[in-house]
C-alpha cells in the first residue's frame, strides 16, 4: 500500500495510534485507511460548505484543498474509545496549525466518530468548531473558495 502521496501525515499517524489493531494492517496513508465507497461527513459545516464527500476518489480531490488552506504543526490525541468488534471508535484530538493565507492561527479541537469495515474507515464523522475556521479564514466565504474550487494545482 502507500502507493499514493500521504497530504496528512500526522493525521495517518494519529489514526494509526488512535485505531491500532481495529484498522488493516499496512494501511499507511489516508487514503489506504478508507474503503472505497468512504463517506465523510461534516456535521458542523461552514455555511454553504460541503457537507459530505462520497468515495475515495473525491476525497483524494479534497485533501490538496485543505493542505492549501491550511498548514498542521501536530496533531495530538488526547483520547480513542474503540469498540468491541473493533468496527467502530471515536476520536478526541487537537491541532496545532495556520491558515496559509495570512498566518493566522487554526488551533482546533475535534471529535471524530469513525466506522469500520475489514479494517478500513467506510464512515468519518468530523466534528469541529467552524468558529475556528471562520475566524483562522476570514470567513466561509473564503474558506469555501478554496474548499469548493478547483484543487491546489489549477
Amino acid at each position: 500500500m502507500g502507493s499514493t502521496r500521504d497530504q496528512f501525515p500526522s493525521l495517518s499517524a494519529l489514526l494509526r495510534k488512535g485505531l491500532g489493531d481495529a484498522l488493516r494492517a499496512g494501511a499507511e496513508t489516508l487514503l489506504d485507511m478508507v474503503t472505497d465507497d468512504i463517506s465523510f461527513e461534516f456535521p458542523f459545516a461552514l455555511p454553504d460548505g460541503i457537507e459530505v464527500i462520497d468515495g475515495k476518489a473525491a476525497l483524494a480531490a479534497y485533501l490538496p484543498k485543505v493542505g492549501k488552506l491550511f498548514t498542521i504543526e501536530a496533531l495530538i490525541l488526547d483520547r480513542a474509545i474503540i469498540s468491541r468488534d473493533g468496527r467502530a471508535g471515536v476520536l478526541e484530538f487537537r491541532s496545532n496549525a495556520y491558515a496559509n493565507a495570512d498566518g493566522a492561527r487554526y488551533d482546533q479541537t475535534y471529535v471524530s466518530v469513525v466506522d469500520l469495515r475489514d479494517g478500513l474507515i467506510s464512515r468519518y464523522r468530523d466534528y469541529w468548531n467552524p468558529l475556528v475556521v471562520l475566524s483562522a479564514t476570514g470567513g466561509s466565504d473564503a474558506a469555501n473558495a478554496v474548499l469548493k474550487g478547483p484543487g491546489p494545482d489549477a
